[in-house]
């Protein structure tokens, strides 16, 4: 049984808050994280946490598909729709229902749209695949809301297939890998009406775990991968295809896992020089190649190196004036920003750091560096998607698909 229901900011704030019953000692404590937010959930030590991690997923998908794109400020500016869902969600600390088509008909509140945050939301990342529209996605038609009240029906049909991946990698301080891992997944979001059918091809070449590899192409292996329970696999085996039939909204129709052998190379390496004047001062030189294709990019990288203690100034020369660069004295660390950084290409930096007081700083307190980035249009895997088909739908309704790599933990020994 639910005793409280919270969402809280990146920061800790509380956004929303629900009693559903009297909190006793003893509770269940359970959260989840999704787009900086943190969903919250209180319950009886009889209720099993896993349930309660279920719950709050189930929650995230709701909340995207009646209100879009999920941040603070979509949270705010839904906030009567968003209590009026949880009302009938949860009574007295049981759970009714977490039936989007059963919801849809019991809230009255309009969704508010705002406008996306990150490139994570997919709002504007070009798209790619056979048989799909082969152009960007208007933001107004990729962010809308899924699930809008009775009588109100979005201005048409489309359905967007999503390839997303989470990149974990250490590198050693000579270069060589100590680990990567690829976490994916397929997810679907569906404007369609229910009853369509839908045959999503993955590459013919892709295989699980250690079994011969498909096709004539390079193969595509995975370690690992899991189905959602609405997936029928009858052709996966010959033909690499998932068979759906959707209801409206958001669905992770397939999870896989890639460790240690990823086909592509990694898309950054980091070449450090240090050097110690007798004053004490330290002379920093990082070099950054990006080893994406040419045609690929990489967006909103981020480089944090932590430095010395008592560092107090920083002195900098970047390779481009688009870049910037910041001492952070409240967490001792060193940041360099490039908003923008193309595959093969070779960023520069050299950063001249002050160092007051007896004694010479210690080395040993420099790195390791952690670098954040997106790779839209990019599968470090190498699944891909053949075609989007679908099947009890007149006419043709636009079928995109859309590729991110983002970082998870990116980690590089100095």
């Amino acid at each position: 049984m639910l005793s409280q229901i919270f969402i809280l900011s990146s920061k800790g704030d509380r956004l929303i808050h629900k009693d559903c019953t009297l909190a006793r000692d003893g509770r269940h404590f359970a959260h989840v994280r999704h787009s900086g937010l943190y969903f919250v959930a209180t319950a009886a030590t009889t209720a099993s946490p896993f349930a309660l991690v279920e719950f709050l997923n189930r929650l995230v998908t709701l909340l995207r598909d009646f209100c879009g794109p999920l941040s603070e400020k979509s949270v705010g500016a839904n906030f009567g729709l968003i209590y009026e869902l949880l009302e009938e969600m949860v009574d007295h600390g049981y759970v009714q229902t977490t039936s989007p088509e059963v919801l849809r008909n019991l809230v009255h509140a309009e969704p508010v749209a705002t406008k996306p945050f990150s490139l994570l939301d997919l709002g504007s990342i070009g798209l790619f695949g056979a048989e799909t529209q082969q152009s960007k996605v208007a933001p107004s038609s990729a962010d809308r809301p899924v699930l809008l009240p009775p009588g109100e029906q979005p201005p048409r049909n489309e359905v967007f297939v999503d390839v997303l991946e989470r990149l974990t990698v250490v590198v050693a301080a000579n270069g060589v890998p100590m680990k990567v891992d690829v976490q994916g997944e397929i997810r679907l979001k569906s404007y369609l009406p229910a009853g369509v059918e839908m045959l999503i091809g993955l590459t013919e070449e892709f295989c699980v775990g250690k079994s011969e590899l498909r096709g004539y192409g390079p193969g595509v292996r995975v370690d690992d991968c899991s189905f959602h329970s609405s997936v029928k696999l009858d052709q996966f085996e010959t033909g690499r295809i998932l068979r759906v039939t959707p209801s409206q909204g958001e669905v992770t129709l397939m999870q896989y896992q890639v460790a240690d052998d990823v086909p592509s190379p990694l898309p950054f390496r980091l070449f450090p020089t240090v050097e110690q004047d007798p004053g004490g001062r330290l002379r920093l030189y990082l070099k950054l190649r990006c080893d994406l294709p040419p045609k690929s990019q990489a967006l909103n990288v981020r480089l944090q190196l932590p430095v010395p203690k008592g560092v107090t100034s920083l002195a900098q020369e970047l390779s481009s004036p688009e870049q910037a660069a910041e001492l952070q004295p409240g967490s001792r660390c060193l940041s360099w920003d490039i908003p923008r950084c193309q595959g093969g290409s070779q960023l520069s930096a050299l950063f001249k750091l002050e160092v007051p007081g007896p004694g010479r700083p210690s080395l040993l307190e420099l790195g390791p560096a952690t670098l954040s980035f997106e790779l839209p249009s990019h599968s470090c895997s190498g699944l891909g998607v053949r075609f989007v088909r679908l099947r009890g739908v007149p006419g043709t309704p636009p079928r995109w698909v859309r590729y991110l790599t983002h970082s998870d933990s990116y980690v590089l020994r100095l």
